[in-house]
């Protein structure tokens, strides 16, 4: 759907009390996204419709936002009906990396996702998703194949390192993730700290929530020892950091591999040529670490 059409269709809900002019909201990737002003409350609208390819199910965007509300971490959901979520209106700043890797966010940060992960699980409705990043990883390849992507030559080694990574992550724990922690998925209102947007949200490890929120946003070594010690309430050993040092890097392989196929089927404006390269790197350079 095109900006204009989008528009209108925001414009037409059956939810508003007065006639509306919806603004554009800048940042969504997957999906466009509007600000609505009716009488005196303001709503956030996000537009988009399911996209198979990414695992993105709207039903499942639309149950865990809801739960999201309920348990306490995201706005509420006032209106929802096929491609469309409107929200309540949070008025406050959108966190960046910088902001992500001040101590003092993080430390407000860690019990946001630990609350997500615990009580999440008593609020969802309906049929859930799992998110298993060696899954999402197998099914890129097998659209990049299908789309004979410039990225071919690559792909085999690629697959394979995903195999050894999922054999070093191991059994796992399981709790429901936002499983996409960028720094713009966080809001501070000035008294409290918000997480949007649910596109992938599913059950999942808490490994990979705590690796993706380090790799998205750079943190240092210190922070993700703090990181793993205060969720787990112990010193990581050597083996908690074994699985959580392959889990960073399918969680990059993972943000790469979703760049090289949107390159290839996205209609969104975005870069994602140079995405790819800029993932592709950090990916690389974090298993030559993590296998060093």
């Amino acid at each position: 759907m095109n900006l204009n059409d989008a528009r209108r269709k925001v414009a037409a809900l059956s939810c508003w009390k007065s006639p509306v002019e919806p603004e554009v909201l800048g940042g969504g990737i997957t999906n466009r996204n509007f600000t609505v002003q009716d009488g005196a409350e303001k709503f956030v609208v996000r537009v988009g419709g399911d996209i198979p390819r990414h695992q993105i199910m709207r039903f499942n965007e639309r149950a865990a936002s809801q739960a999201a509300h309920a348990a306490g971490i995201s706005p509420e959901v006032v209106h929802a009906e096929e491609g469309i979520l409107v929200l309540r209106f949070i008025e406050g700043k959108t966190l960046s990396d910088a902001d992500v890797r001040e101590d003092a966010v993080l430390a407000r940060i860690l019990p946001l996702i630990q609350r997500c992960h615990r009580e999440m699980p008593k609020h969802v409705r309906g049929p859930a998703l799992i998110f298993w990043v060696f899954h999402v990883l197998r099914d890129y390849a097998q659209s990049l194949r299908e789309g004979n992507s410039r990225h071919m030559p690559r792909l085999a080694g690629l697959m394979d390192t995903a195999r050894d990574l999922e054999q070093a992550v191991g059994p796992v724990e399981i709790v429901f993730g936002h499983n996409d922690l960028l720094a713009a998925n966080f809001m501070d209102d000035g008294t409290r700290l918000w997480l949007i947007d649910w596109d992938y949200a599913g059950f999942n490890s808490p490994l990979f929530d705590l690796a993706n929120l380090a790799t998205n946003n750079g943190l240092n070594a210190h922070q993700e020892d703090w990181l793993l010690a205060t969720y787990y309430g112990r010193a990581p050993d050597a083996a908690l950091r074994r699985r959580y040092g392959a889990m960073k890097c399918a969680s990059l392989l993972r943000e790469t591999l979703w760049s090289m196929v949107s390159e290839i089927h996205s209609t969104i404006d975005f870069d994602y040529a140079s995405y790819t390269a800029t993932n592709l790197d950090r990916f690389e350079r974090t298993l030559e670490a993590v296998r060093s």
